[in-house]
């Protein structure tokens, strides 16, 4: 059975790249293509188009994600895979206009366990193990995780495998991987990789996930459209243009126009407000 370390940019799942080696490394970059939200060091994005094989204007997370793949990859000393979806736009087209909220939670599955799942469909044969950096005060989003493996210990993903004579879409159901949780069984947790980090020529994001992500709290939302505000901007555009709203309670852009009581600050945070994307 082959192994993969499924990489989120994230100081855990790159803890796991850094000391469980594995045959595989593979990354799933969000992308956007707002102009506005460009990526600044042309160089590197250039770098980025030829790993990914696509065009790359900008990321939904933030710019700092594309340096820790890099330096991570230098670091480990073995290649990282990055691959990628349809961009955020025309994932959100996909869905006829409809945006990802906490109903219809299709931007993870979309925009990164597809591109992964398609990837390890053509390229690894056999049965794969993948690796999660779910840490161990993180059992239940594991537990999770297993309940919904087959018979064989593995979860299934529906994938596009070619196309009909007709040109719609082949799909097919794979065993996509069988999920393993190294910090959980070494009984790691979050101060471990903190501390591991600390001296280490990688370069981390203030938070991970997507800058707009739908799971934050609206006063953290309102934080990170003061950090990126072209990116924050492109998410209550999504609003504006599209179908419905990322939380329904409220919308970006007033989330964006929220004038708080006192200056925040970026320890006034953590990173249970960070977001969860489910990997």
């Amino acid at each position: 059975m082959k192994t993969l370390n499924s990489l989120s940019g994230g100081k855990t799942s790159s803890y796991i790249a850094a000391n469980y080696p594995a045959d595989y490394d593979i990354f799933s970059l969000v992308r956007i293509e707002d102009t506005n939200c460009k990526f600044p060091d042309e160089k590197i994005r250039r770098e980025v188009e030829d790993r990914i094989q696509a065009p790359f204007i900008g990321t939904a997370e933030d710019d700092t994600i594309i340096y820790t793949m890099l330096d991570l990859e230098q670091y480990i000393g073995r290649p990282i895979t990055w691959v990628t979806g349809k961009t955020f736009e025309s994932t959100i087209d996909k869905h006829g206009g409809y945006l990802p909220n906490k109903i219809a939670r299709y931007c993870t599955t979309d925009m990164k366990t597809l591109p992964i799942a398609e990837w390890r469909y053509k390229n690894i044969e056999g049965d794969v193990a993948m690796r999660f950096g779910y840490r161990a005060n993180e059992q239940g989003r594991a537990k999770r995780m297993m309940e919904n493996t087959n018979d064989n210990g593995m979860t299934q993903v529906k994938i596009i495998v070619g196309k009909h004579n007709n040109g719609n879409n082949k799909w097919k159901t794979i065993e996509y991987c069988k999920p393993e949780f190294p910090l959980i069984d070494a009984h790691l947790f979050k101060d471990t990789i903190e501390e591991y980090w600390k001296d280490k020529p990688v370069r981390f994001a203030y938070m991970n996930n997507c800058i707009g992500c739908w799971w934050r709290s609206p006063m953290f939302l309102n934080h990170m459209s003061n950090r990126h505000p072209n990116k924050m901007d492109w998410f209550a555009k999504q609003e504006e243009n599209n179908k419905g709203r990322f939380k329904s309670e409220v919308s970006y852009r007033e989330i964006i126009n929220y004038k708080t009581q006192a200056t925040l600050f970026d320890d006034d945070f953590n990173e249970c407000d960070s977001g969860y994307c489910g990997l």
